[in-house]
């Protein structure tokens, strides 16, 4: 999240009116994350969030993103639900800008997690791969294999201004998943972003997921390794073990990984690591200078790449091989 456009009063009054929020009575921006605008909104009936969508998001995928919200939140997933207007539409327009309004969650994400957060993610991603099975729109992911090497491509003459031999690594990295990438996995509706920041609790309980808009259709196992690569490693950049075990064994108390996907379980976190590795990188290297955004430093996602190139067997994640 961040604030690429800015909104005036003018402009946002006349919106809550019509969605039936009452009189508006305060707004600011959001500055955090690097893909839409947001505003948190006091009106008189409640607090909202407000989302101007920019850059990487399609106009023509947000009947998938917001349809999925709502099919989610009708089966007990706790996210944001949009909010319709007096004509009974989700999607409007604002300072020029395709637009959106969703009910606030309450909590706060944990800057420190530890293994009881790390427990309840592991369960709450679990419950959304089982909850989204019966969601009947498909999106593809854009930030697939595919979409790595073209992302590559923007800025591999440049990746090297990120760091001494990022764009080998990066090129690497791609030439060898090209080769070992795991198809036919389970899969069906994925986050594929649920970082802390995008979850939300209320003291050690977990209060909501937020963010979908990197959400389509891929492997379940492939969103599991993006939790483990954002929960799981240590500010110093140290794979937490424990925490590992802990989310693996929650997901999997409700929804068991097959053979074939704890065998494809060291590509997948590789593969994870790079996709926020090669996005990252780009952002690091296009972010506007206007922004009120600081966008992510990629290396630490080389530091998990790395790591995970070590790494010789699905045990050392703490995942044992169904008998």
């Amino acid at each position: 999240m961040a604030v690429y456009t800015e909104v005036t009063d003018d402009e946002l009054a006349p919106l809550i009116a019509d969605y039936g929020l009452g009189e508006l009575l305060s707004y600011k921006g959001i500055a955090e994350g690097v893909e839409n605008t947001n505003f948190l909104v006091h009106a008189s009936k409640g607090t909202y969030i407000l989302t101007l969508y920019e850059r990487r998001v399609d106009p023509a995928d947000l009947p998938f993103f917001l349809g999925l919200l709502q099919h989610l939140s009708e089966r007990g997933i706790s996210c944001p639900l949009p909010v319709r207007n007096r004509a009974g539409e989700m999607l409007t327009k604002v300072a020029g800008r395709t637009a959106a309004i969703m009910n606030f969650l309450e909590g706060v994400w944990p800057r420190r997690p530890r293994a009881v957060h790390c427990a309840a993610v592991g369960r709450a991603l679990a419950e959304l791969h089982l909850a989204g099975r019966a969601f009947p729109l498909k999106r593809r992911n854009a930030l697939d294999l595919a979409g790595w090497h073209a992302l590559f491509e923007r800025f591999s003459s440049r990746a090297d201004e990120i760091a001494p031999g990022l764009g080998n690594l990066i090129a690497y990295e791609l030439a060898h998943l090209d080769r070992v990438w795991p198809k036919g996995l389970p899969g069906g509706v994925v986050h594929a972003d649920l970082f802390p920041d995008n979850v939300f609790f209320i003291g050690d309980k977990l209060s909501g997921l937020i963010d979908f808009y990197f959400a389509c259709n891929d492997a379940w196992a492939y969103d599991l390794a993006i939790c483990l690569n954002a929960w799981c490693f240590e500010p110093d950049f140290s794979f937490n073990a424990t925490k590992g075990r802990t989310l693996l064994a929650a997901y999997q108390s409700l929804r068991p990984l097959t053979a074939a996907e704890v065998t494809a379980f060291t590509t997948l976190a590789r593969g994870a690591a790079l996709r926020f590795l090669v996005t990252r990188a780009h952002d690091w290297l296009h972010t506007d200078a206007g922004a009120l955004v600081k966008p992510h430093d990629p290396n630490a996602y080389v530091r998990r790449l790395r790591f995970h190139q070590e790494v010789e067997s699905p045990s050392e994640y703490g995942l044992e091989r169904p008998q």
